[in-house]
């Protein structure tokens, strides 16, 4: 019998969450991804693989409506249907470029929403439809370096980043008290060839003193293709010990 295990994975659409998406699509897995948009190039593997796969549009900006949906789905699944359930919170924005001084409202309030709101939203639905699940629970929280070292004109990247780090050690006490309690980790996946990479080493150098320090990671090699970024995080996830720091780097 194919042992069954549980991933919601938001910002699956693009980048290391496409890549973590096309990694976990294995027989004996179900997929949830959440994302703004379904991504068709996810359907053919997961036919071919025999996983489940499951896509939900949803702007995570708008995280009050999608908590309480995800919980419904979690408790209408019943408790006895996976071996493992595990959440990744992996979607993420940066804010238009620049100082904070110069920051438009809402696209502010727009990145700490999908960096941070969103991400506790749906951790607090989570845990809260599967209490009582004998199933091995798990949150893999996608952090960054710049949520543990400061920046000029990235504040609300590493303000978002820097709070999904301590509400994970939060989280992680909390889990500790209880019998089953999930393993909580905030990750940090290293520098990674993205589109926000791309956006960063494009920006204004007038707005963004550090764009020449982007530039030199790409033409250097230091950046981590998506697919080799993706097989390194899973691996973490799927460790014995995992959650055993709450705030770790795959980088070690």
């Amino acid at each position: 019998m194919t042992i069954s295990h549980l991933f919601i994975l938001t910002g699956a659409s693009r980048g290391m969450g496409l890549s973590m998406a096309r990694q976990l699509l294995v027989p004996g897995h179900t997929l949830l991804c959440i994302s703004r948009s379904e991504s068709t190039a996810l359907v053919q593997p997961a036919q071919q693989a025999g996983a489940t796969l499951l896509q939900w549009c949803h702007d995570l900006a708008e995280s009050s409506a999608l908590g309480p949906r995800l919980e419904v789905w979690l408790r209408e699944q019943g408790s006895t249907s996976w071996r493992s359930a595990s959440l990744i919170n992996n979607a993420g924005v940066i804010a238009r470029v620049g100082p904070l001084s110069q920051a438009d409202p809402d696209n502010l309030a727009h990145a700490l929403r999908v960096g941070l709101e969103a991400p506790m939203v749906l951790t607090s639905a989570f845990l809260r439809a599967t209490d009582g699940w004998k199933a091995e629970r798990r949150v893999l929280n996608i952090s960054s370096g710049l949520g543990r070292r400061p920046m000029a004109s990235q504040a609300a990247y590493c303000a978002a980043k820097a709070g999904m780090d301590h509400f994970s050690r939060c989280l992680a006490l909390e889990e500790a008290l209880k019998e089953n309690g999930a393993r909580i980790c905030s990750l940090a996946p290293g520098v990674i060839d993205t589109e926000m990479q791309l956006e960063l080493r494009s920006a204004d150098k007038a707005a963004f003193p550090d764009r020449d320090s982007f530039a030199r990671l790409k033409t250097s090699g230091q950046l981590t293709s998506p697919d080799e970024a993706a097989r390194r995080v899973l691996a973490c996830l799927a460790r014995p010990d995992f959650g055993a720091q709450p705030v770790a780097d795959v980088r070690g």
